[in-house]
């Protein structure tokens, strides 16, 4: 552990260095990326500190322990020892928990795809619930939504709606919701007073830099057409949507959200390396062995991770067992109790993986 945090000293030293270098401030991304580096790094080197500083009370505690004879300074030294080894003790296991290995998404932006499952318009009405709460969720954090692309329901809801998070850390707070979401409650359609179990699929991408997956060009059909939907004038006016397909993958984006086609291109290119980046990353952990992945981590698509069930007012998240009866705050966007919780799963799962 000592030598982990003295490893981290000087890289913390070298990347402060740097940031001073005329070198490295005319190259924005190069800078960019030690500036994140030295962002990382900046809590465990004043965690290191105040450890530093408690094992320097300890060594004076203790050689005025071997050197003093007066019992009122034995005493006080005696006590300032006790509370400086509790503290060292403390800031020990804080800093255990900072060297773990992160994730290297956590600082990303994310985008986030909602698709209706099980449930017909049931299912739609519950995937735009979802969409709500994220958005006043990451709303509430000062993170920035936008709309990559859309598709409706006369009800109000959602079949399938796609919207990118930007802001640090995004990924860091919504990782954790990739998988299956079950709602049960009464439909507003329902006369009979029936409770419906329907279902509705999360996908959380970490959006990547182009230099992080490499698109061919070629592999790429570009499409454009008129919007479609509500928006006023400029809807069928222009031809501003865009359809890419990714020949290879068969993959295909759709963006109509903004006037600019230019803009819709960009959006969709980004959900495009999101989604092949995500693929890539798949592919790699199916070949780890079961018993190294993390209990508590994205999660499976196809797995169940969460019910909301309205008659009672709670919601369960089935990785960590965790019920909460608070439904009508969690919807609303306060998520951070069970956001929370499953990163502290996650800190638990690692720290028995070291």
């Amino acid at each position: 552990m000592l030598t982990k945090l003295r490893q981290a000293e000087e890289k913390y030293r070298h990347l402060e260095a740097s940031l001073s270098d005329p070198a490295v401030l005319a190259d924005p991304s190069r800078c960019a990326q030690i500036m994140r580096e030295h962002k990382l790094l900046s809590p465990v080197m004043e965690k290191y500190r105040l450890y530093q500083e408690a094992e320097g009370r300890i060594s004076e505690a203790m050689e005025l322990l071997d050197t003093e004879s007066d019992p009122d300074l034995r005493s006080l030294a005696s006590e300032e020892l006790k509370e400086a080894r509790e503290e060292a003790e403390r800031l020990l296991e804080e800093l255990t928990i900072l060297l773990l290995p992160r994730d290297p998404n956590d600082e990303k932006n994310v985008i986030v795809e909602i698709r209706a499952g099980a449930g017909g318009e049931e299912a739609a009405l519950f995937a735009a619930v979802l969409y709500r709460m994220y958005t006043m969720y990451a709303t509430a954090k000062g993170f920035r939504c936008s709309i990559v692309n859309q598709n409706p329901t006369e009800l109000g809801g959602f079949r399938q709606i796609a919207f990118q998070i930007e802001g640090d850390g995004a990924y860091s707070r919504f990782k954790f919701e990739s998988g299956v979401h079950r709602v049960q409650r009464v439909p507003e359609t329902e006369s009979q007073g029936r409770i419906q179990t329907s279902t509705a699929t999360v996908a959380v991408l970490p959006e990547v830099e182009e230099v992080s997956i490499e698109i061919n060009p070629a592999d790429l059909l570009f499409e454009s057409c008129k919007s479609s939907g509500a928006g006023g004038q400029h809807i069928n006016k222009t031809e501003s949507a865009v359809r890419l397909t990714h020949k290879p993958t068969g993959i295909v984006v759709e963006c109509q959200e903004e006037r600019s086609q230019f803009k819709n291109k960009d959006k969709a290119l980004r959900m495009l390396r999101a989604i092949l980046y995500d693929q890539k990353q798949r592919e790699q952990t199916e070949q780890i062995a079961s018993d190294r992945r993390a209990q508590v981590g994205t999660g499976d698509r196809s797995e169940r991770i969460r019910t909301y069930n309205y008659p009672q007012g709670r919601i369960t998240d089935h990785r960590i067992g965790l019920t909460l009866y608070s439904l009508d705050r969690f919807v609303n966007g306060e998520l951070d109790g069970m956001i929370n919780a499953l990163a502290t799963a996650e800190t638990a799962e690692k720290l028995k993986q070291q």
